[in-house]
């Protein structure tokens, strides 16, 4: 996790941002994951966010940027966003270098928290270097704990953005690799009841739930989809997409998730694995 800290100012009184996840640039332009062109897909996601968002505050960069950590792919994802919103904020996921990332973008794009008025969007970095799965660690729990504490003073609602899933999504593969410590997050994002939402990536999927009135929320990637419900690695056959997120002045958290029409970039489904 950073130490930085950011502030935000939205064009309105509704913080409106984008969520754009596990977008897997290879080091060149036109590499491919499962069969699928990943800068081709990114940028064809971008178009659909452009003609359906009129406006984007900050866009969400929650992890797996680049497939092999290269700096070269960080630096055309960051050129594509720029053709977006040129506020952005990066997490690391398993398959990120975090001081490639920090070369490209700098150290404002990898923040600890992004204050806006009414909210405070805090970025956990969930990575294990060489590791799939993911853990936070006591030092980062405990900056949580003072950035949860600051926001209650402030009168900020929260919304919480890390790599891996902090609660099981129905894979037993993906499970496996779930956020080691997600017990004790819970234990201080309950004592809180300004927060209001948790956002991931990693899994490659639409998720919506609710837990203790928090929305829990995972997202498509801008690439290939992972079939729900899968004890073994499978790709599934819908396209690729985005989250749009609108966060009120009131604490509500409207929401949703649009994709790319039926048929764009699907991955091959027969290939048994992608790391």
């Amino acid at each position: 996790m950073g130490s930085v800290r950011v502030q935000l100012q939205p064009a309105g009184d509704v913080v409106r941002l984008v969520q754009l996840t596990d977008t897997h640039l290879c080091a060149k332009a036109g590499g491919t994951l499962l069969g699928v062109d990943t800068d081709a897909s990114l940028n064809a996601v971008i178009d659909l966010v452009r003609s359906e968002r009129p406006h984007v505050d900050a866009i969400l960069a929650t992890g797996d940027l680049s497939d092999q950590g290269a700096q070269s792919a960080y630096q055309r994802l960051q050129t594509a966003f720029d053709t977006l919103c040129p506020t952005q904020y990066w997490l690391p996921g398993n398959h990120d270098n975090r001081e490639a990332m920090l070369a490209v973008a700098g150290p404002d794009a990898l923040p600890a928290a992004v204050s806006a008025p009414h909210w405070q969007v805090i970025m956990l970095d969930s990575q294990i270097p060489g590791e799939v799965g993911g853990e936070l660690g006591p030092e980062q729990l405990a900056q949580l704990s003072s950035l949860l504490d600051a926001a209650r003073e402030a009168g900020q609602y929260v919304l919480v953005c890390l790599h891996h899933q902090p609660v099981p999504v129905g894979c037993a593969w993906l499970d496996e690799q779930m956020v080691a410590d997600a017990d004790t997050l819970f234990a201080f994002l309950d004592t809180h009841d300004s927060v209001r939402g948790v956002l991931w990536g990693h899994v490659h999927q639409h998720i919506q739930r609710e837990r203790n009135g928090v929305e829990l929320m995972a997202s498509p990637s801008t690439c290939v989809q992972f079939a729900p419900d899968q004890v073994d690695f499978r790709a599934d056959v819908i396209p690729p997409g985005y989250r749009w997120l609108d966060l009120h002045p009131d604490g509500r958290i409207e929401t949703g998730v649009s994709r790319l029409p039926e048929g764009n970039f699907i991955a091959d489904t027969e290939m048994g694995g992608y790391l």
